[in-house]
């Protein structure tokens, strides 16, 4: 190489994988991204493209052969709900006399306990109409989201089937908490549903998650939470019990996103666009449907972006939190001093001090 030639510190260094036609042949003739609303200016709800029934999916072929995949593997059968009936609690007559702040603190305590499997994260937002999938609207005004983390190392083996493991691990547990939590405030006296992945439920969980307070959404697509990066999953209950919705957190991921290119050259298909795109009317990042499908029906769901994700290394979120408020911080300052320096009025950002709460 020419040593008087600058690097260019922006040009891809992994090959990028090549579907095999025979999976190319299952993807059908509709783009995803059309179905996704790539290009669109106007806000609309979402279409259901994956995780449904397949004989009602544009790509149903794919995700019929993954599964067939999934369950002629012994471990990964395993880890499948093929039985997922579940009987809601009864509702009761008395309801719970309990403020918005009351019940938030209820089902935050409930579902961080042991009966609502311990998940490490809870927020609360106001359902906005174009959350709701096509044909899905339900009539509740609110949205509990629970976040449950997954143990890194083994997420980091993707693409590898004991990734999978973890990931369905996690989708199965916060299945059962978003059930229990649901049952427990049918047991209050309002209406509930639990929802839990991978199935595509009747709601968008990524945007209400970020409108609870979990995070921000990074460039490959997934939220990073300040203390756990993009490593967690996601369930939901929708209930009419009176809340209050929990503050969006705003820290500089986004910030981080668009001079980081981890995510992106780890991306075998080269699904991660290095620009927002617009998207039902929203310029935000999206990851390229199109190529990471057959990728990712190919590799046990894949999981590399988020486990590459430098935000989702053990300890790394909280540091790198931090750092980018500071930086958020210096620019929003009229003299441009770091505001946790001496004299700026400010302290630095709190320690860990492992509240989850989210």
């Amino acid at each position: 190489m020419d040593a008087s030639r600058p690097r260019r510190s922006m040009e891809r260094r992994t090959p990028v994988w090549q579907a095999p036609r025979a999976v190319l042949d299952l993807m059908g003739d509709t783009p995803g991204k059309a179905l996704n609303g790539w290009g669109e200016t106007t806000e609309r709800p979402p279409t259901v493209v994956m995780w449904a029934r397949p004989d009602r999916l544009v790509h149903g072929r794919v995700q019929a052969t993954m599964t067939e995949e999934f369950l002629a593997h012994p471990e990964l059968r395993a880890s499948l709900r093929t039985d997922d009936r579940h009987d809601p609690a009864p509702i009761a007559e008395q309801r719970c006399d309990l403020d918005p702040a009351g019940w938030v603190e209820e089902v935050t305590n409930f579902a961080t306990g042991p009966a609502g499997e311990s998940v490490e994260l809870v927020g609360v937002a106001a359902i906005r109409p174009n959350w709701w999938f096509e044909g899905r609207e339900r009539d509740y005004p609110w949205i509990i989201v629970l976040g449950v983390v997954m143990d890194h190392a083994r997420l980091a083996t993707a693409p590898e089937y004991t990734s999978a493991l973890e990931v369905h691990a996690q989708y199965n547990r916060g299945t059962r908490a978003a059930r229990a939590l649901a049952d427990h405030i049918r047991g209050l006296g309002y209406r509930a549903e639990g929802h839990g992945g991978p199935g595509a439920g009747p709601i968008l969980m990524v945007p209400a998650a970020i409108e609870a307070g979990f995070g921000e959404l990074g460039k490959h697509g997934s939220i990073i939470n300040r203390h756990f990066g993009s490593s967690f999953r996601l369930a939901a209950v929708l209930t009419d019990a009176p809340l209050v919705a929990s503050p969006a957190d705003e820290f500089g991921a986004a910030d981080f996103c668009r001079g980081c290119r981890v995510c992106t050259d780890a991306c075998p298909p080269n699904a991660i666009s290095p620009e927002t795109r617009m998207v039902r009317g929203t310029r935000k990042w999206a990851v390229d449907f199109d190529r990471c499908l057959p990728y990712f029906a190919t590799s046990y769901g894949c999981g590399i972006c988020i486990a590459a994700c430098p935000w989702s290394r053990p300890g790394a979120a909280p540091r790198l939190a931090a750092n980018m408020t500071r930086k958020r911080a210096r620019r929003l300052s009229p003299t441009g001093a770091d505001p946790a320096s001496p004299g700026s009025g400010r302290t630095s950002p709190p320690a860990e001090t492992g509240d989850r709460s989210g």
